[in-house]
């Protein structure tokens, strides 16, 4: 029988949990509970009972209970051991300390109960040894002046729990409302299995002979998660059930779906393991909190567009925004644009401070060819090298009212059903809850966060698709992930604006057809620093390889081309090609 199991979604999860182990005829566990945080509050709720009966009222709220709604879920199936069958023993066991409660299940029996040491602050409330150590658990944290699991220095953690592990079998996990920590076993008597969910799904059902839990029954909310569990459960569903055994000995914590550390036993290390699988993401997330500074590049780039039509057009006008900006991060040498045909009748700065041409064409053509040629000189080398602030800079942000009224296009959502709205708000608010409501980090969290949970699919999207459809389906191009990331931002009131450009990518980029047309990213606007760009496509902050052409509050604010037929032309054909390349040293 399973005997332990526990979730961490990003924003909340509303399950179905099916207790089939008390259905008639079956041999009913000593007790179990259901632990979790309604809300996103520190509170937590227990629902439990021992020596359950058969068809029982509180194991019918599970499975039925609208409320039951959360980020974070723990469920104890009990075999009793130490202690009477009641509900003081019951798991899991619940304490409040520091502003929170928190929750702990132990999967496991330790060979003695651990005495109250002398001042004790917890003291258990049961008999058995799983809350005695819950208990001196808690002590000892407060001993190290820890608060919360943020507080928490994992790898000491690890240890003291591989000291406990030396008195019995001990898997566990432990919340506090916000994190979840989970450590394996190093005897090997009892197990522990971890499943990093990823969208996009639309049912997910998992479960055994015990047990079903339905995690989408109460609404498909498409979203990352680890489930915890010391036996693989089945997935019933299309989605494959890709369980990975925790090593014993190690130590994981979770936030909101994402693995935020993983450590692994000193003797594990000490021999120059490779790093560990699951905390691989997170390590790259750390990474790009602080970039290696880039070479100032000089680039050239030639744009070449094509329009065919079925029958010749009389008359058309166009404009075009093919002029690389020229700012202090970036500095235009040249620049030209040739027409097939057409005079430019006008040029002059937009709105939003883009460099456009106005082009009228009345000859009749079945071609029309536009090139632009440009050689930029790139300065942004270090987009993370301005000073510190004067204070951490968290969300939400308050802005001055002259600010406010400046930004005011940069931080208004997309017009999208308020439910679909809703859902991209509690998605935007989990990435600010893994980072502490930190600026900088949850916009870094969410730029690698689409690049690595997105997929790159042309043909799959077109200029209708909106950020929702992205968002559930997790697949588009770069225009699609900046719609998202944009999105995203504005809800958490963060002004962000669209980028179309160009990006250099190398000759062994696995993604060539990102350079080979327009590029499109993100630039956000940080209190005291300006707009600094994201680029959610490839997960990386702007520096060097990215030539800044045209900004605006979305795509047609700034894409490259736009044009009006008056008279003929019929079906069209449209070709673009784009070259951007380093300009090597004296080959100027």
């Amino acid at each position: 029988m399973l005997n332990l199991l526990a979730l961490s979604f990003e924003g909340e999860l509303a399950p179905s949990l099916d207790l089939q182990c008390l259905s008639p005829g079956r041999k009913p566990p000593d007790g179990w509970g259901v632990g979790y945080y309604p809300g996103s509050e520190p509170a937590a709720t227990v629902l439990k009972e021992a020596a359950p009966q058969p068809g029982g009222i509180r194991s019918e709220l599970v499975r039925t209970w609208e409320t039951l709604e959360s980020s974070i879920f723990l469920l104890h199936l009990r075999s009793a051991t130490w202690g009477p069958i009641t509900e003081a023993n019951t798991q899991p066991f619940c304490r409040s300390a520091w502003g929170r409660d928190w929750l702990m299940a132990h999967s496991g029996s330790l060979e003695q109960r651990l005495p109250s040491l002398p001042g004790a602050h917890f003291e258990p409330v049961g008999s058995t040894d799983s809350e005695a150590l819950f208990c001196r658990l808690l002590d000892w944290m407060q001993q190290q002046g820890w608060r919360s699991l943020g507080d928490v220095d994992a790898p000491r953690l690890r240890d003291w729990l591989d000291e406990m592990n030396g008195l019995g079998p001990l898997t566990l996990v432990l919340s506090d409302g916000r994190d979840l920590c989970l450590y394996a076993d190093r005897t090997g008597a009892t197990h522990c299995w971890l499943w990093q969910v990823s969208p996009p799904y639309e049912r997910l059902i998992l479960g055994d002979s015990d047990l079903t839990l339905d995690l989408t029954r109460r609404g498909a909310k498409s979203r990352k998660g680890v489930i915890v569990s010391t036996q693989p459960l089945e997935s019933r569903t299309e989605v494959p059930a890709n369980w990975t055994q925790v090593p014993p000995s190690t130590l994981v914590m979770v936030r909101q779906g994402a693995i935020r550390a993983e450590v692994l036993p000193p003797s594990t290390q000490a021999k120059e393991a490779p790093k560990p699988a699951l905390a691989a993401e997170f390590e790259a997330r750390r990474r790009l909190r602080r970039p290696p500074e880039a070479p100032i590049r000089v680039m050239d780039v030639r744009h070449r567009t094509v329009y065919r039509y079925a029958r010749p057009v009389e008359r058309s006008a166009h404009l075009l925004r093919l002029t690389p900006m020229h700012d202090r991060l970036q500095t235009l040498l040249s620049h030209e644009v040739t027409l097939s045909a057409g005079t430019t009748r006008a040029e002059y700065d937009d709105v939003f401070g883009n460099r456009v041409r106005r082009v009228l064409v009345e000859t009749p053509y079945t071609e029309l060819v536009l090139e632009a040629h440009s050689r930029v000189e790139l300065l942004d080398t270090d987009p993370l090298g301005y000073h510190p602030l004067r204070m951490r800079s968290t969300l939400p942000l308050v802005w001055m009212p002259w600010q406010s009224n400046m930004l005011q296009p940069y931080l208004l959502p997309p017009e999208l059903p308020d439910t679909q709205l809703e859902e991209l708000l509690e998605y935007a608010m989990s990435f600010a809850r893994r980072n502490d409501f930190d600026l900088l980090d949850t916009l870094l969290d969410m730029n690698f966060s689409i690049y690595k949970e997105y997929r790159y699919e042309q043909g799959t999207t077109t200029l209708n698709t909106t950020p929702f459809d992205v968002y559930s389906s997790r697949r588009g191009v770069c225009q699609d992930f900046a719609n998202v990331f944009i999105c995203l931002a504005r809800l958490l009131g963060v002004p962000a604006r669209y980028v179309c450009g160009y990006l250099y990518t190398g000759p062994k980029h696995a993604n060539t057809a990102q350079a080979e047309a327009s590029h499109a990213w993100v630039q956000v606007y940080l209190p005291e620093v300006g707009w600094k760009g994201f680029d959610p496509t490839n997960g990386i902050l702007t520096q060097t390889h990215h030539v800044r052409v045209a900004v605006g509050r979305q795509y047609s604010d700034a894409t490259p081309n736009t044009g009006t037929i008056y008279l003929g032309g019929g079906s069209e054909k449209l070709e673009v090609s784009v070259r951007c390349e380093p300009v090597t040293p004296g080959s100027e």
